[in-house]
């Protein structure tokens, strides 16, 4: 009596899962050397063009380097900016509490919704040059007109992006909390909180770029310091490339605090793409 016996088991085994690396890396060095190739090929146009026009009114661009060399070291970039930004806080604080309150009533009524969408639409639409003049007009020459002026840029992006953070909470969770009977506190702590974050983190950045710029608007009409000072200053004494120096380092700073802004966010909401 034979024995069938069974031929080995030639199937291969299932490969382990490759493990997933992040393309992220790469992606942020191309970007990076796309953009350094860019600002190479500006710099040489600039270059080239002052060289040909060969006039003081287009400073070259080393003479703009030097005297940004020399506004950091004798300090007046350092306390100038302080100044600008201090200011800036100050408004994002007021629009903060406006926006959050503003957004909150509108994402729970339609009615407030009517009622201030209108006003929030022409306060975030109105142009720059605008406040700039109503901040000098009402507020003189001082601090208070840059303050005001930043508040009421900042405040349209976070009420609106406030009350689209409310609207999309789930009505379920909400009867669920009533059916519980849990308190407002723990409702706005673990219900609404968590989604109103990401919404507020959004009207922050695009708030800030827009209350940044006309912020600096309003310290060029009517300001005793701050960068708009110093670039109006730079203009009244016809020194060009004081005027771009102190625009490089604008320019710079406002990329600085924006990349840093969305890099908060990438790390405070990575959660994001992962459910994603």
């Amino acid at each position: 009596m034979t024995q069938a016996v069974a031929p080995p088991d030639t199937r291969p085994e299932p490969a382990p899962p490759a493990s997933r690396r992040p393309a992220k890396a790469p992606l942020q060095q191309r970007r990076w050397l796309v953009s350094g190739l860019a600002l190479l090929l500006a710099l040489g146009a600039w270059a080239a063009l002052a060289a040909w026009v060969d006039d003081p009114i287009l400073p070259r661009p080393a003479q703009v380097g030097e005297q940004v060399y020399a506004i950091v070291v004798s300090g007046e970039a350092l306390s100038n900016f302080a100044i600008s930004i201090a200011k800036i806080a100050v408004g994002f604080a007021i629009a903060m509490v406006g926006g959050l309150v503003i957004g909150f009533v509108m994402g729970r009524s339609r009615f407030m919704t009517a009622y201030f969408s209108l006003p929030l639409f022409v306060l975030g639409n109105m142009p720059g040059l605008t406040y700039a003049v109503f901040g000098l007009l009402i507020f003189g020459v001082g601090a208070g007109g840059p303050i005001v002026v930043s508040a009421l840029v900042a405040l349209p992006f976070i009420a609106i992006n406030v009350a689209e953070g409310v609207r999309s909470v789930d009505g379920n969770l909400l009867a669920m909390c009533q059916a519980f009977e849990r308190d407002r506190t723990d409702v706005m702590r673990h219900l609404y909180l968590p989604a109103l974050t990401t919404f507020v983190f959004a009207g922050v950045r695009y708030g800030f770029a827009m209350a940044w710029k006309v912020e600096a608007l309003t310290e060029v009409f009517g300001a005793s310091s701050g960068v708009g000072f110093m670039i109006r200053k730079a203009y009244q004494e016809f020194q060009v490339a004081d005027m771009l120096a102190w625009t490089a380092l604008f320019i710079v700073t406002m990329i600085l605090i924006e990349r840093g802004l969305a890099h908060l966010e990438d790390r405070f909401f990575a959660w994001r793409k992962d459910v994603a």
